[in-house]
């Protein structure tokens, strides 16, 4: 488990000021890829520690942090999609994918961790990630528990869209948000891992710091960005068609968090002339950003949103790809 990232000691000591009076449920916040998870991991295992240091850290000493480390302490339960439990790649028996959702059974499951005292005399931990990947049955299943809270049980809820939680669990909960780290301090932590150009990566990622890592580490989604930012920096001799042949064989959502990042661009550039994601094309957007209607370019903002629910199971990609590409296109058709 990694140790808590140089942005986040704000929060951390807010955490700390929350362990006199703590909630029965915590909402954990912010924006993907700041390290939530691995915050809360840090707060549950040190409220479990049995010797925790002055800062509140864990000790890494003692029985609780030793079977915290080996994903067996008795009074800690981490509830995720399979898809994320799982090594990347692997299959469900049957050939099926893992599921990218938590399922009520797994809520259900909680039952008896729940309704039992602590094995090590203190709180019980469940840590749910990400939240908003629960079904309907799942969330509704919570809802019974947070409804009627035991003693020194403790729900951590890590979320990145609180907006696509249930009304009734938010209510339910404390909420804490977790900042987004400024682009010094996420600039010089990816410096210092040796991603070249960290100002550039960050941007890209949308200044979340460990998703920039990820993708820089893997290059994964880099030559589809290249493609695409190469096509749709010159609309006039883009052909959608071509295009969307040539990134059919890539992931819909880096085509789609691209598209997003640049038409934001877009809107900024035509309102207060600057741009967050893409400033060595500041010039460029400028310039096509006058040449398109303002309601136009929020009738296609609304139209990826729609696309990235449905990126992870489109029908047909190259239709998919070919229906965005060919509106981004109408934009600029008067």
């Amino acid at each position: 488990m990694n140790s808590l990232y140089p942005w986040q000691t704000d929060s951390w000591q807010a955490l700390q000021g929350l362990r006199a009076r703590l909630p029965h449920a915590l909402l954990l916040m912010g924006a993907q890829g700041i390290g939530k998870l691995e915050l809360a991991l840090n707060f549950a295992r040190s409220m479990l520690c049995e010797k925790p240091q002055s800062d509140g850290t864990a000790c890494e000493e003692c029985n609780s942090c030793r079977w915290f480390e080996q994903d067996s302490h008795p009074d800690f339960r981490l509830i995720q999609p399979e898809a994320l439990s799982l090594e990347e790649g692997d299959e469900k028996p049957g050939g099926k994918k893992p599921s990218r959702e938590i399922s009520v059974d797994q809520i259900r499951d909680l039952a008896n961790f729940a309704n039992l005292s602590a094995h090590c005399g203190g709180y019980r931990i469940v840590l749910i990630h990400p939240a908003e990947t629960m079904n309907n049955n799942a969330a509704n299943s919570l809802l019974k528990t947070l409804e009627e809270p035991t003693d020194k049980l403790l729900f951590l809820l890590v979320t990145h869209k609180p907006q696509q939680l249930l009304p009734t669990i938010l209510s339910r909960c404390l909420s804490f948000t977790v900042p987004t780290p400024s682009r010094e301090v996420g600039s010089a932590w990816l410096a210092q891992r040796g991603v070249k150009n960290p100002e550039h990566a960050l941007a890209q990622s949308g200044f979340a710091p460990l998703q920039a890592l990820g993708w820089a580490e893997s290059g994964e989604g880099a030559d589809e960005r290249n493609i695409l930012l190469g096509a749709i920096r010159q609309p006039a001799k883009m052909d959608a068609l071509a295009l969307a042949d040539s990134l059919q064989r890539s992931a819909p959502i880096y085509v789609i968090h691209c598209l997003q990042q640049w038409c934001h661009d877009l809107a900024s550039a035509r309102l207060v002339g600057s741009v967050r994601y893409f400033p060595e094309q500041r010039q460029e957007l400028i310039k096509l950003s006058g040449e398109i209607a303002p309601g136009a370019l929020m009738h296609f903002h609304k139209e990826l949103l729609a696309a990235r629910r449905a990126a992870f199971h489109p029908l047909n990609p190259k239709l998919f790809l070919e229906s965005l590409l060919l509106s981004y296109l109408q934009l600029f058709i008067v």
